[in-house]
């Protein structure tokens, strides 16, 4: 991995618990099946929905990303108006894999996404059916070529959904904007969309059971959010960013995070990892791939 990623302190084994009550074996199972055969249906129905007129395209998005993450068992709330259609950049902060069906409930677009997606089983098919954006995260020099594609279809029109802390945080914390991505609101003059996410439990409080994190398998993510219940998931339509308000991409950036962190119950960013901390043993079971981790590999510092 690249030195220059950015990474995140969070691990599964620190992170990603669930206090509350837990499904049954069967139910869980039952919740993976639904939500397989929804996946299924998306990857057939991608292309042809793609063709409809933007109105009934979003409509449909929104009931299957809806329905998608409801066969998990989590419940959506959404707080603020999609408001109106048109090239716009969406900034989220970022918990887990199940951010993009959430997001996509509540505003329809196309995301950026991490190229190792494309090689994930099922999911994989999806994300490129869908016109998912993908980045080369370990090459920097393709990342010009991204905030090019990225401004590309924000100028066709396109909303497109990015999350530039560029790294997965259990949501009890924060990471920084970077900054490239933001470049391409100010190339293709479009409006900012600062967009917070959370997930709670039963209780009202974080829950760290959707957090993909650190070494986490997708597999025991999955297995994870479908044995919890109680999960709501909240999404914040924040006041979008008018184009020419901030006409450098670093306080486009700082206004996006400030507008984000300040939905959210005062998220923290954390300190650096020491040169000398050890990773904590691996507890979750074997991926089923080679690529499927969140690869965020750092010792926590939540406890």
């Amino acid at each position: 991995m690249s030195t220059w990623l950015p990474t995140s302190p969070c691990t599964p084994r620190a992170c990603a618990g669930h206090q509350g009550r837990s499904a049954s074996v069967p139910h869980a199972v039952l919740k993976l099946l639904t939500a397989l055969a929804l996946i299924l249906l998306g990857i057939l129905g991608a292309q042809p929905v793609r063709l409809l007129p933007a109105r009934p395209r979003h409509t449909a998005v929104r009931a299957w990303a809806a329905a998608l993450v409801r066969a998990f068992g989590v419940g959506i709330t959404v707080h603020g108006n999609p408001g109106p259609d048109g090239g716009r950049l969406v900034v989220a902060n970022h918990i887990s894999w199940l951010d993009i069906p959430l997001v996509a409930a509540a505003l329809p677009c196309r995301m950026l996404a991490k190229s190792d997606i494309r090689g994930w089983p099922v999911l994989g098919r999806l994300a490129r059916g869908a016109g998912t954006l993908f980045i080369e995260r370990d090459r920097i020099r393709a990342l010009p070529g991204t905030v090019e594609a990225v401004t590309r279809a924000l100028l066709s029109g396109d909303r497109v959904t990015v999350y530039p802390e560029g790294s997965t945080w259990c949501g009890r914390a924060a990471g920084t904007f970077r900054r490239a991505a933001f470049q391409s609101a100010l190339d293709a003059r479009v409006p900012v969309q600062p967009v917070h996410l959370a997930y709670l439990a039963a209780d009202g409080q974080p829950s760290g059971a959707p957090a993909f994190v650190g070494d986490d398998p997708l597999t025991a993510s999955l297995w994870r959010i479908a044995r919890a219940r109680g999960l709501r998931a909240e999404v914040r339509l924040l006041p979008r960013i008018p184009p020419g308000r901030h006409t450098d991409r670093r306080d486009l950036a700082a206004a996006a995070q400030q507008a984000v962190a300040a939905a959210g119950p005062a998220p923290r960013t954390l300190p650096a990892i020491p040169a000398q901390a050890t990773r904590p043993p691996q507890t979750t079971p074997p991926s089923a791939t080679e690529r499927d981790r969140a690869k965020r590999p750092a010792e926590s510092v939540h406890q």
